[in-house]
C-alpha cells in the first residue's frame, strides 16, 4: 500500500461520511422531514472514494441519479448538499435542483443527473476541453450498468478512443438496472469487454474493496493524464438499499443481499485491512466516526433553519428556448 497514514484516514473519513450521509437521508425521508425521490449509495462507497482519491480541482466528475457519494468524494460541501436536499436557498443549486441535480462546478462536480447515461457525454466533453486547453485535467464519468445499453455510452467511447481523450469511464455494476438483473439485459459477462470494440483499455475492479479500486483507478487516471487515452473501468459492486428509498425490493432474494452486506461491506473490509496491517489505530477510526456524526448533525440543523429560495430566484439559472 503506497498510502500514508494521513491519506488512509482521509479515505476512511470519505467512506464513513458517504455511509453516514446516506443513512441520515434515509432517516429523514422515513420520518417525513424530507421529500422527493432519493437513491442511496450505501454499499458502493469504495468506488467513489477509490476513484476520487486521485482527483483534484482541475479534474471533472459527471454523476448519476445516485450521486451523493460522488459529490462527497469530490469535495462538495455537505452542508450545501444537505441544504439542497431540503430545498433551501443555501443549497448547491439554491434549493431548486434537489437530489438528482446537485452540482458544484468550483469543485469540478458537473452534477448528478436524472437521465440515465447523460453524464457520459458531459465527461467526454470536459475531457475534450481539458485536452484542447492543456490543463492536465482528467474527466471521470460514473454510471450504472444500465447506462451501457444507451447510445451515448457507445458514441462517447468511440469519440474518446479516437481522439485519445483524458477520460475514465467508471461503470458501477451493482447487478441491477432499477429492478431488472443486469444479466437479463446485457449479453456479456463483463461490461468491461465492451471497451474492446473501441480499442480502449479496460479493467475490472472489486467495487467493494477500496484498495483494488484505488489501484486500478489510479493507473487509469495516470494514463489519461499522460495522454495515453481513456479507460473503461468496471467496478463490481452492490447497493445495500433499494433502487430508491421505499423500494420494496421484491425483485431480489433476501439471502443475496444479506451475503453482500455481511461479508463484503466496503467499510468493514477497509477497517479490517488497515487494522490488520497496523497502518492506523482503531481509536483514529472511532474519532472520525464521531466527527462525521457531529458534522452531519450540524448540517441538518443549518439546513432546517435556512430559508427557501425567494420568488426572485424563480428564473435564475433556468435556461429555456423561447419563441422570437
Amino acid at each position: 500500500m503506497d498510502l500514508t497514514r494521513e491519506e488512509l484516514l482521509e479515505a476512511y473519513r470519505t467512506l464513513r461520511m458517504i455511509r453516514a450521509f446516506e443513512e441520515k437521508l434515509n432517516e429523514l425521508v422515513t420520518a417525513g422531514k424530507m421529500g422527493g425521490f432519493l437513491h442511496l449509495y450505501i454499499g458502493e462507497e469504495a468506488v467513489a472514494t477509490g476513484v476520487c482519491s486521485h482527483l483534484g480541482v482541475r479534474d471533472w466528475v459527471a454523476s448519476t441519479h445516485r450521486g451523493h457519494g460522488h459529490c462527497i468524494a469530490k469535495g462538495v460541501d455537505i452542508r450545501a448538499m444537505m441544504a439542497e436536499l431540503f430545498g433551501r436557498a443555501t443549497g448547491t443549486s439554491r434549493g431548486k435542483g434537489g437530489s438528482m441535480h446537485i452540482a458544484d462546478v468550483q469543485q469540478g462536480m458537473l452534477g448528478a443527473n436524472g437521465i440515465v447515461g447523460a453524464g457520459i457525454p458531459l465527461a467526454t466533453g470536459a475531457a475534450l476541453s481539458a485536452k484542447l486547453k492543456g490543463t492536465g485535467g482528467v474527466a471521470v464519468a460514473f454510471f450504472g450498468d444500465g447506462a451501457t445499453n444507451q447510445g451515448q455510452f457507445h458514441e462517447s467511447l468511440n469519440m474518446a478512443a479516437n481522439w485519445k481523450l483524458p477520460v475514465v469511464y467508471v461503470v458501477e455494476n451493482n447487478g441491477y438496472g432499477e429492478f431488472t438483473p443486469t444479466d437479463f439485459v446485457v449479453p456479456v459477462k463483463d461490461i468491461a469487454t465492451r471497451a474492446g470494440s473501441y480499442a480502449m483499455r479496460s479493467e475490472i475492479a472489486d467495487g467493494m474493496d477500496f484498495f483494488d479500486v484505488y489501484e486500478k483507478a489510479g493507473e487509469a487516471i495516470r494514463r489519461a493524464r499522460a495522454g495515453e487515452g481513456p479507460t473503461l473501468l468496471e467496478c463490481k459492486t452492490y447497493r445495500f438499499a433499494g433502487h430508491f428509498v421505499g423500494d420494496p425490493l421484491a425483485y431480489r432474494a433476501k439471502e443475496e443481499a444479506e451475503d453482500w452486506i455481511q461479508n463484503r461491506d466496503p467499510l468493514a473490509r477497509f477497517e479490517g485491512q488497515v487494522l490488520e496491517a497496523a497502518l492506523v489505530e482503531a481509536d483514529d477510526l472511532r474519532r472520525i466516526d464521531h466527527d462525521v456524526e457531529e458534522e452531519l448533525a450540524a448540517a441538518v440543523v443549518d439546513a432546517e433553519a435556512a430559508p427557501p429560495p425567494g420568488l426572485e430566484e424563480l428564473l435564475t439559472d433556468v435556461y429555456a428556448r423561447g419563441e422570437s
